[in-house]
């Protein structure tokens, strides 16, 4: 324990924060520092269905005598709870005999009295959590990943699934997809946000507020998520397997594995920081002499609560698949059937890029191409689209017609050379209905010579 000795007081209740919340109880948080009540860390358990509360008194010391035990046991006897409360010394040194003596006499720790933890029972705990007792913080060792494939339909269905939404395209034809998966570290924030704030006039404003935030956790710099991979991430029940033996690299063509960049406390505190910015606002009011005021209302780090942290991989699948000239992707965060798209090039349009829910997309089976309505053609010769990227094109009189390539089109000259005329002119409607009206004004013009109008 020679490294811990060398965080400070705060430090360690900082530390000492983490660990609990790692060993399941639940509302974990620091009391004020604004004056010692002989109580640092409040937080709550839940035995036989009961819930509870515990005060914790942590010292950073050597030694920890009787006077320290008696302080805390007189902050459990006061302290305001709707049900029992017991008390928790934990320190990095050890505890006196006649403070073990005095604990003793107090009765069992789970009925009003006090449980002590010295630098041996840390170093226990620390083995079964993961702490780093090198540089006395949490470090993430997670072991949980959402899982990656629907339950079901396997790996490469939604694939599938989106390449239904293009006209022309039968999913059955597309060849099987290379598809790779990046496991990213993610971490949710379970917190709570109750703060009051009051002048001479009362309360002027209030936040009582519960947020999940959703950090994705790679790197050095962490990143607030939102959206559907946010729901995806902190939804309480999306399943999860074992990081260890879920056999991802028999499934996916390619695995990588992102570490977590920061440790659980820098989470923590991060989350506590932004949530501060977050809950920030100026509100006005009018004082006890009729003037008005502005006042800013900014939450203490003390009324943020952290519930829980909640570290899991969320897989990012991404598919690649080859379409004739061209190659598309299609990437989503997964959760067993359920997911988040991050990327469809099915609905994106090769010669513009137009992409949207709204638009619809028809596959070219001569080049592979996915194209919108504006760069689609009817091939002439065989009336199937294609794009007008690859088709082959030449006018007739004053229409043009779209071909798969030059045979296509001198299989259509020779039928067009040997076409009755009124099947011509329905190729060509510009140059038929132009005909036409020509015939009529050449007509009327006959008649108006002929005096007969």
């Amino acid at each position: 324990m020679a490294i811990l000795d060398d965080l400070s007081g705060y430090e360690f209740e900082d530390l000492m924060e983490d660990v609990f919340r790692h060993l399941g109880y639940e509302n974990v948080q620091q009391s004020r520092r604004t004056a010692d009540e002989g109580r640092d860390i409040l937080m709550e358990e839940v035995v036989d269905g009961n819930r509870r509360a515990v005060v914790v008194e942590c010292k950073h010391t050597e030694t920890v005598s009787r006077p320290v035990i008696q302080k805390l046991h007189s902050a459990v006897e006061t302290y305001e709870y709707d049900g029992p409360v017991r008390g928790l010394v934990v320190t990095t040194g050890r505890f006196t005999a006649p403070a073990r003596e005095y604990t003793r006499n107090l009765g069992s720790s789970r009925d009003g009295g006090v449980e002590l933890l010295d630098g041996t029972d840390l170093r226990e705990i620390s083995e079964e959590i993961g702490m780093d007792l090198y540089n006395g913080r949490i470090e993430i060792l997670c072991d949980e990943v959402l899982r990656p494939t629907h339950p079901t339909a396997g790996r490469d269905a939604p694939v599938f699934e989106a390449a239904r939404e293009i006209d022309n395209l039968e999913p059955a034809t597309i060849p099987t997809p290379e598809t790779t998966v990046s496991l990213e570290p993610m971490v949710t924030v379970h917190t709570r946000t109750n703060a009051t704030f009051e002048t001479s006039v009362g309360v002027v404003h209030q936040v009582d507020e519960s947020n999940d935030l959703v950090i994705r956790a790679e790197g050095d710099t962490p990143q607030i998520e939102t959206g559907d991979v946010k729901d995806l991430v902190a939804n309480p029940s999306a399943p999860r397997i074992d990081l260890e033996n879920c056999g991802l690299r028999d499934t996916f063509d390619g695995v990588e594995h992102a570490r977590f960049g920061r440790t659980e406390t820098t989470y923590k505190q991060w989350a506590i920081d932004r949530l501060q910015q977050v809950h920030t606002t100026t509100v006005q009011y009018t004082g006890d002499n009729n003037v008005d005021y502005e006042k800013t209302c900014t939450p203490r780090s003390s009324d943020v609560s952290i519930w829980s942290i909640d570290p899991v991989y969320a897989p990012h699948v991404q598919s690649r698949v080859s379409l004739g000239e061209y190659d598309y992707r299609y990437a989503y965060y997964a959760a067993g059937p359920s997911r988040a798209t991050t990327t469809n090039e099915f609905r994106q349009c090769v010669h513009c890029g137009t992409d949207g829910a709204s638009e619809s997309y028809i596959y070219c089976r001569n080049c592979g191409s996915i194209n919108c309505d504006e760069h689609v053609r009817t091939e002439r010769l065989v009336d199937e689209p294609v794009c007008t990227g690859c088709a082959v094109t030449e006018r007739f009189a004053f229409d043009t017609k779209y071909f798969y390539d030059r045979e296509n089109l001198e299989a259509f000259r020779e039928e067009y050379a040997n076409m009755p005329i009124h099947e011509k002119a329905k190729e060509n409607v510009t140059l038929a209905a132009g005909t036409v009206l020509c015939v009529l004004f050449v007509a009327f013009l006959v008649v108006l010579s002929l005096g007969l109008v």
